[in-house]
């Protein structure tokens, strides 16, 4: 069984989110979650809580018979979501534009059982 989760519009680079949703890749669900919470990056956070959300998401789907320890992190991806640009003055009556990036981030979480059966 696969469950799924999805952040979008995150404010934050996608450059600094992938570095984060790179540790988690491939991990079991527990180890993931004990991971990010002791990574020192700004976007541990919203990977865990999106983690998390995705495993809610299993339960619920299930109705509550799947076994959370036997999830594994299968699939997480991080994307580019739009750019907010802004203005900074500068000197001499110039402007400089400042990018404010935004990230989507998904993940899919499957039974480790009925992966390897």
């Amino acid at each position: 069984m696969e469950s799924t989760a999805h952040l979008r519009f995150l404010r934050m680079a996608p450059r600094k989110v992938s570095d984060v949703a790179a540790l988690v890749r491939g991990k079991p669900v527990g180890a993931a979650i004990n991971i990010l919470r002791f990574t020192k990056r700004a976007a541990a956070r919203p990977v865990q809580k999106l983690i998390e959300s995705a495993v809610a998401n299993a339960t619920d789907l299930s109705k509550g018979s799947v076994d959370i320890d036997a999830l594994v992190v299968k699939h997480i991806s991080v994307d580019q979501g739009p750019t907010s640009r802004r203005y900074m003055p500068r000197a001499m009556g110039r402007a400089t534009r400042i990018n404010k990036k935004t990230s989507h981030l998904h993940v899919v979480l499957t039974d480790a059982g009925k992966k390897k059966a």
